[in-house]
């Protein structure tokens, strides 16, 4: 039986070096995106440990803010919402249509399970054209805790109406696929701009330099 997929959005398919320019602009660096983006993400698990939930883009916010003040920068309201606002209309990566063909080829069923609110998942894919590639979007609002909570993955089978085992999240986050192992899922992972596993934790059946490769591996894998 062909495991369904579901695809992490942020990174995994979308290519965050779009902001690159405003972080430039504004902090005089494109270096500075990164460090947000690890500032959101540990800011999603604190939030999950503690049990504070905020939506992502609250949290995207105040992370914005924090480094701002790490970095000396005075954030205009203006510039906050650029950036902010850009996170809505991301490109794709240019692996991602020609791997997300493969699978819709070979048969897979195709859908995504993302830390951001719907609302902004929605637009995302729409801006992206990848919209038509997926059967629907689960997003960590429905529990109010973000991956890697085991709650997240088995809401999203529970959605698809499968056990958690007959999934495979694609993600290009190390902890995001342990996440779904610990839950129960398979996964893959996309080891984009130098991402790599960390080697303490369990490894995945999957591993590939793009969707493309990831994709053909999972048809090999999973087709049968």
């Amino acid at each position: 039986m062909k495991k369904l997929i579901v695809f992490d959005v942020n990174e995994t398919l979308l290519d965050l070096t779009a902001l690159d320019p405003h972080f430039e602009r504004v902090f005089g660096s494109d270096s500075v995106r990164p460090s947000w983006f690890a500032t959101v993400l540990r800011n999603s698990l604190v939030a999950t440990v503690t049990g504070q939930y905020a939506d992502f883009g609250k949290i995207a916010g105040a992370s914005l803010d924090m480094t701002a003040l790490q970095n000396g920068v005075s954030l205009s309201e203006e510039d906050r919402n650029v950036i902010l606002g850009t996170i809505r209309s991301l490109p794709a990566h240019p692996d991602v249509v020609p791997g997300l063909e493969k699978l819709k080829s070979a048969g897979f069923r195709l859908f995504t399970l993302t830390n951001s609110p719907p609302q902004v998942v929605e637009a995302q894919l729409q801006n992206a054209n990848l919209t038509d590639y997926f059967e629907e979007s689960y997003s960590v609002d429905t529990v109010k805790t973000f991956k890697p909570a085991a709650e997240v993955y088995q809401m999203s089978a529970r959605e698809i109406g499968v056990p958690v085992d007959q999934i495979r999240l694609v993600a290009a986050h190390d902890w995001d696929v342990v996440g779904a192992l610990n839950a129960g899922c398979a996964a893959a992972f996309i080891a984009r701009n130098g991402k790599v596993l960390n080697p303490l934790f369990p490894k995945p059946d999957i591993v590939g330099l793009d969707l493309v490769d990831v994709a053909e591996k999972i048809i090999k894998m999973d087709a049968g």
